[in-house]
């Protein structure tokens, strides 16, 4: 899926764009993931009274509702940044600053 579209200029996506994808594509795959799981349960030990197309249906969309709501959440708390693991993040990546050698620090022993 591409990136959300920034209408704003640099600005990235708000919390609640962020909300919205991650909803949209956790219910997705919870759907496609209730569908397997739910053809093989089905398979496995029939579709009871309430039919192949309702009980297929349920596993799909309980399975796309719980992923796609955890989904929701997990990429709203991924994606913010709180400027103390900005400033950590930038320090991790920057050049090690290396104090010069001191002058005669490393002469050998054999002296």
């Amino acid at each position: 899926m591409p990136p959300m579209p920034s209408n704003r200029g640099q600005q990235g996506p708000s919390t609640v764009d962020k909300l919205k994808m991650g909803a949209m594509m956790g219910g997705t795959v919870g759907v496609i993931i209730g569908f397997i799981f739910g053809t093989v349960n089905i398979f496995r030990y029939g579709a009871g009274t309430n039919g192949i197309m309702r009980t297929l249906g349920q596993y799909m969309l309980g399975s796309g509702a719980t992923f796609g709501f955890f989904m929701s959440i997990g990429s709203v708390i991924r994606t913010d940044a709180s400027p103390i693991a900005v400033e950590a993040f930038a320090r991790a990546q920057r050049r090690p600053f290396i104090m010069p050698a001191k002058p005669g620090a490393y002469q050998s022993r054999n002296q």
